[in-house]
Order: structure tokens, then sequence, then C-alpha cells
């Protein structure tokens, strides 16, 4: 699938997986407690090796898939981002809504124990 056909899927192809977001991910989880930083790399490294072999592949993958296989992986694969990004955004909102400042948390009454 060329780029003229869906420009929207090339351009974030790349950055996704080894662009900002993924340096800057690396980063805040390298500063996390606990974390190993070595280990974090070589998951990047990784990340970065699968796409690689993907992208290396992909003239074979397209003869083998040929262009219907190839549309319908691209829509399984949009079905799933589509999936992570719901279920991020209801993970996100239920954290938000569940939410209570400190100052309501130390001003709330403790329960009272019966005997």
């Amino acid at each position: 699938m060329s780029c003229r056909v869906s420009p929207w899927w090339c351009p974030l192809a790349i950055p996704m997986v080894a662009g900002p977001s993924a340096l800057a991910t690396l980063l805040l989880l390298a500063g996390q407690p606990g974390a190993q930083p070595l280990f974090l790399a070589g998951a990047l490294l990784t990340a970065w090796s699968f796409s690689a072999v993907i992208l290396l592949a992909s003239g074979a993958l397209h003869r083998l898939l040929g262009e219907r296989g190839l549309l319908a992986l691209e829509r399984l694969m949009g079905l799933l981002l589509v999936a992570l990004a719901v279920q991020m955004l209801l993970d996100g909102l239920k954290r938000y809504l569940s939410w209570k400042p400190a100052s309501v948390v130390a001003a709330a009454p403790s329960p009272k124990r019966t005997s």
C-alpha cells in the first residue's frame, strides 16, 4: 500500500516506533525507581529490530499476502489501534473521575468503629 492511497499511515508508522515518543518513554521509564536502563534500551532495540525486519521483508509480505491480504491486515491493525486508544481513554477517565485532592482526603472524617 503506497502513501498516496492512505497518507496518514506512512508518516505515523516510523515515529511511533523509533521516534521521539519512544525515546521520551524510555527516558521517563529510566527515571522510575528500580528501573533497569540496560533492560529498557534492550527492549527499544528489540522493537527497532522487529520493525526493521518487517520493513525489509515488506516485498515478500506483499507477494505473500497480496493486495486484499494487506488491506485486511491494515484494517485489523487499525482496529487494534483504535481499541488500544479507547482503552487508554477509558482508563484515564476512570482515574481522573476517581481522583480526590489531598485536602479532601485529609479532611474526611475517619469512620467510627462500633464494638
